[in-house]
């Protein structure tokens, strides 16, 4: 498998003044980069309560220390944001949805830069942090022409037709608290912010630390698109102090992340009686049908396996193909995945790049050593390549794992994955479903209605058919989130606009009251309002 043998450096959008620069957003405090004298700190981190080390995965040297916000600062950049809020939250719709429209043109225009930033932050392939700046300028472009329309006040059927006019506003939560992942650090960062914006609100954010540099490069870039500074506060430092001073200052909750640690934040959000919307974890099923274009489907899963790394929540860890396909097919995949070119660069001739660090490393290698002790078999991969940076592993394809071994119901979050021959796509359909999770699934068919039957059965929130997870995910029109221990809320489509928003409903009554009045009363109220609602089921009046 070739890679290349020595570590990159950082190409000159990651120059020490430049680093700097972004830095400056989080020390510089409140108003200091404010583009309408809103208040634009960020919290105004001083590195009082310590810094992280933040390490390339490339090379595992030091790109950068970041200060530490404290939770004081958190409720500072908390109060900046709610004072900027108003303001924005006043400003028409119209102006908020152009903004979004410039900002994209931004986003592609400084794709490079953030290629770079993501890379060297999260230490994926060039392709797979392009991915994300196309994610984001979808989502931009998607929210920008759309908002307007979603969030108008919309008429509804009244309780007595032609009497009662009844309209349903939408209104801003007012503060938004986002916390946001390392492993896709664009689109779940600015991918949440975006509609938490553009329908009036204020978001504090909180990114992992590993990542907060792209948080800062794309909020540098929408305040120039015309977003004010102050309504988009970043704060930084320990996600167990961090975090949990996020979400008591919050009036409504995004977070991404795992399972375990979104049972917190929903928790927390719970006693205080804010909405939390989780995306958590995953252990994505692929179905593979007799009648599988083989080349197509061998394709889907390199694809849908590997991409980051396999650090991925929608990420497909479990293949289940039809037995009389099922060796050819594992032939192949197996092939490919050999043939899968690692490497560091920050340009695109790797096609597969770093885990992030030494803890997603420990755990790729645990769950792959643990399968095989339990019995499975290694078919490509299995190996840690340090000759191309610290944190390389190949992509690994596993066979026979039993229901014993750690990774046939946990998910890896690595580029491991597991393939199992079935006898019908009935037994795929009960193996899939067997899962705690239910965030993405895949199924390949020659047959476009076959595989919608088979999609339709499936307790996935997403499921893409002759692809692994680009097509539902890219289709921004339509929501996108997970089922049972999956999260709950959605992201994407009018729905995610609209979660960060809540309905006031407002009823005018002309002529006669909703109830008894004049001659109507008693008996004769009963008998109009009877006749009355016959009569609208008649009509068909809703």
């Amino acid at each position: 498998m070739a890679g290349q043998a020595s570590y990159p450096s950082p190409p000159a959008s990651l120059s020490h003044h430049r680093i700097e620069a972004l830095l400056s957003a989080l020390r510089r405090g409140s108003g200091s980069d404010s583009a309408d004298g809103s208040g634009g700190g960020s919290g105004g981190v001083s590195g009082d309560d310590g810094e992280t080390a933040v390490r390339m995965p490339f090379s595992g040297e030091v790109l950068l220390r970041l200060p530490h916000t404290s939770v004081a600062q958190v409720a500072e950049a908390a109060r900046l944001a709610r004072a900027a809020q108003k303001n924005w939250a006043a400003t028409s719709i119209h102006v908020r949805a152009a903004a979004l429209l410039r900002w994209h043109d931004a986003v592609l225009a400084r794709a490079e830069e953030l290629c770079d930033v993501i890379q060297a932050e999260s230490g994926k392939a060039r392709g797979h942090a392009f991915e994300e700046v196309a994610d984001i300028a979808n989502t931009l472009r998607y929210y920008g022409l759309s908002a307007e329309k979603v969030l108008a006040p919309r008429r509804r059927h009244g309780v007595f037709p032609l009497l009662t006019r009844t309209v349903e506003l939408r209104h801003p939560y007012g503060l938004i608290g986002i916390i946001s992942p390392w492993n896709y650090p664009l689109t779940l960062a600015a991918g949440d912010a975006i509609p938490a914006l553009v329908a009036g609100n204020a978001v504090l954010h909180k990114p992992d630390s590993q990542t907060a540099l792209t948080t800062l490069l794309i909020r540098e870039i929408a305040l120039a698109a015309g977003i004010p500074a102050g309504i988009w506060q970043v704060v930084v430092g320990d996600g167990a102090t961090v975090g949990p001073a996020v979400i008591d200052a919050a009036d409504h909750v995004v977070f991404t992340g795992s399972t375990a640690t979104g049972r917190r934040v929903a928790e927390q959000a719970g006693r205080r009686l804010v909405r939390a919307d989780l995306e958590l974890g995953g252990k994505n099923a692929m179905i593979v049908c007799a009648d599988a274009r083989l080349a197509s489907a061998v394709e889907g899963a390199v694809r849908g396996s590997f991409s980051s790394a396999g650090q991925l929540c929608l990420s497909m860890e479990r293949i289940y193909v039809h037995r009389d396909i099922a060796d050819e097919f594992t032939k192949r995949f197996a092939a490919a995945a050999r043939r899968v070119k690692l490497g560091a660069g920050y340009d695109y001739r790797s096609e597969m790049g770093s885990l992030v660090n030494a803890a997603q490393l420990a755990k790729t290698r645990n769950h792959i050593d643990d399968a095989v002790a339990h019995g499975a078999t290694v078919l490509a991969g299995g190996t840690h390549r340090p000759d191309l940076g610290p944190y390389f592993f190949e992509p690994t394809v596993l066979a026979d794992v039993p229901e014993t071994a750690a990774c046939f119901d946990e998910e890896t979050f690595g580029p491991v994955v597991s393939v199992y021959p079935v006898a019908s796509d009935e037994e795929a359909i009960e193996k899939a479903n067997a899962s705690a999770y239910g965030l993405n699934a895949s199924v390949y068919s020659r047959s476009a209605a076959h595989a919608r039957s088979v999609a339709r059965r499936l307790t996935a929130g997403t499921v893409n058919i002759n692809e692994s997870y680009a097509a539902a995910w890219g289709s921004v029109d339509s929501p996108m989130g997970g089922v049972k221990a999956s999260g709950v809320g959605r992201r994407h489509g009018a729905e995610g606009l609209l979660a960060s928003t809540w309905a006031q409903t407002i009823a005018a009554q002309r002529i006669w009251p909703v109830g008894e009045f004049g001659p109507l009363r008693g008996r004769r109220y009963q008998a109009f309002m009877t006749a009355s609602l016959r009569a609208l089921k008649m009509l068909r009046r809703r």
